[in-house]
């Protein structure tokens, strides 16, 4: 038996020679070395490079309510307006993700339209799993941002909850004092109705008490002045827990319907979805129908010629 001869250095010897006849310098071919040894990075899809970049908008919006967190909710920490204005940029990141979403649920609405073939049959099956996946991508990062979403809802809540606990107990006070002064102004004009013997006092005296009751009325006037300013402090102060109770059951209301609308939306999908499949179902039927008669009629004519074969047989026989 004649033994074997490892050829492989000459092989390596030759394919070098080659490739400098050819113009390769060292440098090049030990870069094509390198790259059979380090594959390149595979390029990523345009509805990739989208779905990492909504997820990176994602992170960025929860970075960004851990940061304020203790801002939004610390009353010393921050005032109305810097509160206010941290409120609008997560509503700003929110709308931001949502519309990359769907921009991503059309690309993919759109590419299972044009995977479809003749009749609405899908084609190449590694497209229908790559299209389900795609499908998967969008879930996760939808349920992402709900998530999300639903911690600055809480944020909100309490923010809500704490405008209305220092509402309530400041219209309390003010109600006691309220009612303090229209016991006083009522005190008051009962002493002024008490009879006096102006017969017995003096001039002098007559007219400090003609002084001394006009300051009283003016008084009492000052003080149903403030009473009526106080009943209408209350009015707007109990107006304006009324408007935060408001948009808190307005937020928290626009967030069931949005998600009511997502399942909308996909119920409506797997109806049209149910839709094609009984489109389908019924030509398929049309056609086994067709194909049945078709075969009965076959089979007839072929009964009739066989007998006729034999009768014709039969006689020539």
């Amino acid at each position: 038996m004649a033994r074997i001869r490892d050829r492989t250095e000459d092989f390596k010897d030759a394919v070098h020679r080659t490739a400098l006849s050819l113009g390769y310098n060292e440098s090049k071919l030990a870069a094509i070395l390198a790259a059979f040894i380090m594959h390149k990075p595979r390029q990523r899809s345009s509805f990739t490079k989208a779905a990492l970049k909504t997820l990176e908008s994602i992170e960025t919006l929860d970075q960004f309510l851990m940061k304020h967190k203790k801002d939004y909710i610390d009353l010393h920490r921050t005032t109305e307006q810097e509160r206010d204005s941290i409120e609008h940029e997560v509503t700003i990141f929110v709308k931001a993700c949502k519309e990359q979403i769907d921009i991503l649920k059309t690309s993919i609405n759109d590419e299972e339209s044009n995977s479809k073939g003749w009749l609405g049959i899908k084609g190449d099956h590694s497209n229908v799993d790559t299209i389900a996946h795609k499908h998967g991508v969008v879930l996760i990062l939808s349920e992402r941002l709900h998530t999300v979403t639903s911690q600055f809802d809480q944020l909100r809540a309490i923010r809500f909850q704490e405008a209305i606990n220092r509402a309530t107990p400041r219209r309390k006070l003010k109600r006691v004092a309220a009612s303090d002064s229209t016991d006083n102004s009522k005190s008051n004009t009962l002493k002024l109705k008490e009879p006096d013997n102006s017969e017995l006092r003096e001039p002098d005296e007559v007219q400090y008490d003609t002084v001394k009751v006009q300051q009283q009325l003016l008084d009492d006037e000052t003080r149903a002045l403030q009473v009526e300013l106080t009943n209408l402090l209350d009015a707007v102060q109990e107006t304006e827990t009324k408007m935060v109770e408001m948009s808190a059951l307005n937020h928290l209301m626009s967030t069931h319907v949005l998600q009511q609308a997502q399942q909308i939306e996909f119920l409506y999908e797997q109806a049209v979805a149910a839709t094609t499949n009984v489109e389908l179902g019924n030509k398929e039927l049309s056609q086994a129908i067709q194909r049945n008669s078709s075969s009965r009629t076959f089979l007839l004519l072929f009964l009739f010629v066989l007998t006729f074969s034999i009768l014709f047989l039969d006689w020539y026989s």
